[in-house]
């Protein structure tokens, strides 16, 4: 049961760091996660986002749509397969990504501990 009461902590935290990001920001945590992932990997198709997010195709498809809507991220058809579309970030994607990453948001007390003990 300690186990899962640290678990149930940790995920409050994690719910606590998440909300402060969105108010910051204006976006989610996946959306700021999809935009380093395509900062990182370039061009990814949307069941590739969908893997690195661990979502569904359905809850992938809502951030992607988002993304694309506040105008961070562009989408054009496969080379090969015309059936198959591929997102990447735009200039203002980038920019935003810039603004990201200080990511200046304190961080809920255990994710700290739980951080620098990673770093150790």
């Amino acid at each position: 049961m300690n186990t899962l009461c640290k678990i149930r902590e940790i995920s409050r935290a994690i719910a606590e760091f998440e909300q402060r990001f969105e108010q910051k920001y204006h976006l989610s945590m996946n959306e700021g996660v999809l935009l380093c992932c395509l900062a990182r990997q370039g061009e990814l198709s949307s069941g590739e986002i969908a893997e690195v997010l661990r979502l569904t195709c359905s809850n992938t498809s809502k951030v992607i749509r988002s993304v694309e809507n506040k105008g961070f991220v562009t989408r054009k058809l496969g080379e090969d397969d015309k059936r198959q579309m591929y997102f990447s970030l735009t200039p203002q994607g980038r920019a935003e990504l810039d603004r990201l990453q200080p990511c200046n948001i304190a961080l809920p007390e255990l994710l700290t501990r739980f951080l620098k003990e990673e770093q150790m």
